[in-house]
C-alpha cells in the first residue's frame, strides 16, 4: 500500500500507543462497514466514441457519465487519483488487476472531492484490508455519485486507446449499446475551460498553523507518540521562512502541504487573479500548480505568467503550471496520443545525466522546438522524448511536466521544492 507523506486535516488528538487499533469513522457522510460491505451488482457498459463496446459489473453510484477517457499505470494511488483536480472531465481506468484492496481514508486525498467522471477497473477488491482503511472504494464512489464498472478487460482497453489515441467515453448502468455509443460521440471536451471548474473562488492562505502539512511517518510497534484518533504519526511541520503566491488551476494538497513543510507561507489565489494584484503582495515567488484540460485554451494564464516573468520575481511550475509557463515564454503545445499517467515514468535530467522515475499525470506536452532560445530543455521523457522540464537561461524560472510532489515508491524527484526554495533565497539576497 502505498502510506505517503500526505497530512490532511487532522483529527482531534490524543496521546495513544500508535499500535492501538482505530474506533469506528465517518468520513464525508460514509460510514465503515466494515471488511465485508455489501455491493449490489448491476450490469453496466464501457462505451467508446469509436464504436467498440466492453460490458462489465457496475459499482459505485448508478447513472450514466460520459468524458475522455485515459488509462493509468499505476498499482496504487487510486484515492489520491480519483481525487486529483487534474482529470476533470476525464473517465480514468487502471490497468492494474484489482483495485480497492485497501480501501480509502480520510487522509490520501487531493481536494475535497473527487474529479473523474467514471472508474474503470478489472476486478473490484470488496474485501478491503488495511489498519488505515475507513470506508471501501464501492462506498467512496456511491456516496460521491461516480459511477464505476468492473470485469473488463483493461488490457484490451489499453492496447486499444494506445493505438487509437484518446477519444471519449460513456459509463452506464442505465442505456443500451447504441445509446451509450451515442451519448459518448456526443460529450463535450475539447475546448471546454475545466480549470474554471476546479480553481477557488477567492485567496486564501493554506495550513498558516501547519496542522494540514504535517509529514505522516511510519509507527514503530509498541512506540508512544502523539497519534490522532485513528492512529496516524506525524512530524510537525517547519517554520515558514519565505512567503509565496501560489496560482491554483486545480492543485493537489500534497504540492500545498510540501512548499508549506519547506518553510514556505503559501497564500492560494484563483486562475484569473490579474499579475498586478499578486505583485502588490510583493511575494518572495510564485507557484504555477497542475491543473485539467488543454493548457492553451488558458490565454488569460499566458498573459498573466508573462507579466510575472517580466517582472523577475521566481517562478516555479507543475504540470499544467509547467505548459502554462512554456506557452508564456512564447513556446507551444500539443496533445499527446494517449498522455503519459502512471508512477513509473523515466526522466533524464539533461543537465546531470541523472535518470529519475517520476509520477505523471498530463495530455498535452510542449513543443521542445518552438521554445526561444533563452529557454532550455532540461528534463526529457525517456519512454518518448518530451520536453519533461524547461528553465529559462537568465530568470530565476523553472518548470517540470511531471510530479515531484507524489510517491508511488520512489522520491526521486522530491529535491524541486528544496530547488525552489534555494531559488526564492538567492532572489532575496540579491534583493
Amino acid at each position: 500500500m502505498r502510506r505517503t507523506a500526505q497530512a490532511g486535516q487532522s483529527l482531534p488528538g490524543r496521546r495513544l500507543r500508535v499500535n492501538a487499533r482505530p474506533a469506528a469513522f465517518s468520513f464525508s457522510g460514509v460510514e465503515s462497514r466494515g471488511p465485508c460491505a455489501h455491493i449490489r451488482r448491476v450490469s453496466a457498459i464501457l462505451a467508446l466514441e469509436d464504436g467498440r463496446v466492453f460490458r462489465g459489473e457496475g459499482f459505485g453510484a448508478r447513472g450514466t457519465a460520459v468524458g475522455e477517457i485515459c488509462f493509468n499505470t499505476s498499482m496504487t494511488g487510486y484515492q489520491e487519483i480519483l481525487t486529483d483536480p487534474s482529470y476533470r472531465g476525464q473517465i480514468v481506468a487502471m490497468t492494474a488487476p484489482q483495485i480497492g484492496n485497501y480501501g480509502t481514508n480520510a487522509l490520501d486525498v487531493e481536494s475535497g472531492t473527487p474529479h473523474v467522471r467514471a472508474f474503470v477497473i478489472e476486478e473490484l477488491s470488496a474485501i478491503p484490508s488495511n489498519w488505515r482503511s475507513e470506508f471501501s472504494l464501492t462506498d467512496f464512489l456511491e456516496k460521491n455519485g461516480i459511477p464505476g464498472i468492473e470485469g473488463i478487460d483493461t488490457r484490451a482497453l489499453t492496447r486499444h486507446l494506445r493505438t487509437r489515441g484518446a477519444m471519449r467515453a460513456c459509463v452506464t448502468t442505465e442505456l443500451d449499446e447504441a445509446a451509450a455509443v451515442a451519448e459518448a460521440r456526443g460529450a463535450a471536451y475539447e475546448g471546454i475551460d475545466f480549470v474554471q471548474e476546479v480553481t477557488p473562488e477567492k485567496p486564501y492562505e493554506w495550513d498558516p498553523a501547519g496542522e494540514k502539512s504535517r509529514e505522516w511517518v511510519q509507527a514503530k510497534a509498541g512506540e508512544e507518540r502523539d497519534a490522532d484518533a485513528m492512529g496516524n504519526v506525524f512530524l510537525p511541520a517547519a517554520e515558514t521562512k519565505r512567503r509565496i503566491v501560489a496560482y491554483d488551476f486545480g492543485m493537489k494538497k500534497n504540492i500545498l502541504r510540501l512548499l508549506r513543510s519547506h518553510g514556505f507561507q503559501v497564500d492560494v489565489v484563483p486562475a484569473k487573479t490579474p499579475a498586478s494584484e499578486v505583485l502588490a503582495l510583493k511575494p518572495d515567488g510564485v507557484f504555477l500548480s497542475n491543473g485539467p484540460g488543454d493548457p492553451a485554451a488558458l490565454t488569460y494564464a499566458h498573459e498573466t505568467v508573462r507579466e510575472l516573468v517580466d517582472s523577475k520575481v521566481p517562478l516555479f511550475g507543475i504540470c499544467l503550471g509547467h505548459q502554462v509557463l512554456g506557452l508564456a515564454l512564447g513556446g507551444k503545445t500539443f496533445k499527446l496520443k494517449f498522455g503519459h499517467r502512471g508512477a513509473n515514468q523515466p526522466v533524464k535530467d539533461l543537465r546531470t545525466g541523472q535518470i529519475a522515475i517520476t509520477s505523471q499525470n498530463h495530455g498535452y506536452a510542449i513543443d521542445a522546438d518552438s521554445l526561444p532560445s533563452d529557454v532550455e530543455v532540461t528534463h526529457v521523457n525517456l519512454n518518448d522524448g518530451t520536453v519533461a522540464g524547461l528553465a529559462h537561461k537568465h530568470l530565476p524560472v523553472f518548470s517540470v511536466q511531471y510530479h515531484p510532489e507524489a510517491s508511488p515508491g520512489p522520491r526521486d524527484a522530491g529535491y524541486f521544492f528544496d530547488q525552489f526554495a534555494k531559488t526564492v533565497d538567492e532572489s532575496k539576497a540579491r534583493c
